[in-house]
């Protein structure tokens, strides 16, 4: 696949995981990317998975031809891009690798050498000529590991962008880009707004007019879109109107009462309910629903003087991820001594610019007609 009149395509999809990381469920697979600068000199962007190295070597072979790649350069360290440095080191004995220092000393840790006599260290402001191409070396500290770098191809006005713009799913999946993007975002770079903020800064400065990141598609039209929204999730912004909804229910009385919350705010012309059982959805969906919203309503059972497991995991993720600069109401359940609402107060305490809602609900075993008349008081405020 032809990225640019020199730049090539030479990544692999994966449609045999279904976790990516361990822990991503990943129903439409995952793309690897790698791409070929093909001048009078020859670089190569990244490597792919293991379980892919043959695949890679068959895609480099079948984009140059006879000739040999001078230059592996190394981006990001993750297995996932990395995995294949040996076998290409191996096969390519006169290849340099370029790459950060911190990532070379990662190299030797992951696979045993940093190939000091091949090295070529870059950082921010570095260049490396191929020709008619310049790459333009920026620094990406903890977006989202310590040693990335971004590179951009001045001539074509490419930016090869590490993980950032990148998103869950094959590159054959048909699928909505911002969907599996911002669910790849808050789970594994989500903490780091303030990084990518100042790469964005830098990115700023440059004339981009392609954006070849290491998962998902090539980006090549409306930029601004993308650009856009990654502005919004790494300032932690509100993206969409509407109320998120995450709940846990032992014996269905809380879920009676998020049913009914939906409904009464569905009444009161919320653009948008966004409902998650938290015991049986994909949290990382969750997560994703409640960086997407502004609003946000925790309604849970107080189980072992705490909360509900998986609503404890579900703020610890929020909270991880710096969660803020959101309005959270809360329902509680309890029997004999409610605190569901204090222990979730108590969790997000360090978060930023929370507003608390004022007509909160608690439900002691099953919902009352008081609570009725709470619900649709909560559901006004949040409809403000």
């Amino acid at each position: 696949m032809k990225i640019t009149k020199d730049i090539k395509y030479i990544g692999v999809n994966d449609r045999e995981i279904d976790l990516f990381e361990g822990q991503y469920v990943v129903e439409n697979g995952m793309a690897y990317n790698s791409y070929a600068i093909i001048d009078e000199k020859i670089a190569v962007m990244d490597t792919v998975d293991a379980r892919f190295g043959e695949e890679w070597l068959k895609n480099i072979e079948n984009a140059l031809g006879s000739r040999k790649p001078d230059y592996l350069v190394v981006q990001h360290m993750e297995p996932d891009h990395s995995a294949n440095i040996s076998l290409f080191m191996e096969t390519f004995g006169e290849t340099k690798i370029v790459s950060s220092s911190k990532a070379f000393t990662m190299m030797k840790q992951f696979y045993g050498s940093d190939y000091a006599d091949r090295q070529v260290v870059v950082g921010g402001g570095s260049t490396l000529s191929l020709g008619k191409h310049e790459l333009n070396f920026v620094t990406a500290p903890m977006v989202h590991w310590p040693e990335v770098i971004v590179t951009y191809d001045s001539l074509d006005k490419v930016l090869f962008s590490a993980d950032g713009f990148g998103k869950f799913g094959a590159l054959d999946a048909d699928e909505d880009w911002a969907c599996e993007a911002r669910r790849y975002y808050f789970g594994i770079v989500g903490k780091y707004g303030a990084q990518v903020q100042l790469l964005l800064k830098k990115a700023a400065a440059l004339d981009i007019e392609i954006i070849c990141p290491l998962h998902g598609p090539v980006l090549s039209e409306n930029l601004g879109y993308y650009l856009d929204l990654y502005n919004t999730w790494s300032s932690y912004g509100v993206e969409s109107d509407g109320v998120m909804i995450a709940y846990t229910s032992v014996y269905g009385n809380t879920k009676k009462a998020v049913e009914l919350l939906a409904e009464k705010l569905e009444e009161c012309g919320c653009p948008k309910v966004a409902v998650n059982d938290l015991a049986r959805c994909d949290m990382a969906e969750a997560v994703e629903d409640a960086f997407r919203y502004g609003k946000i309503v925790l309604a849970t059972t107080t189980y072992n003087a705490d909360i509900f497991p998986f609503m404890r995991e579900f703020i610890n993720d929020l909270t991880e991820r710096n969660y803020q600069n959101r309005f959270i109401g809360f329902v509680e359940n309890g029997t004999w001594a409610p605190m569901a609402e204090k222990v979730m107060r108590k969790m997000l305490e360090e978060s930023k610019n929370i507003t608390y809602a004022e007509n909160n609900v608690c439900i002691k075993s099953a919902m009352s007609e008081a609570n009725k008349a709470e619900i649709e008081s909560l559901a006004k405020e949040l409809c403000k």
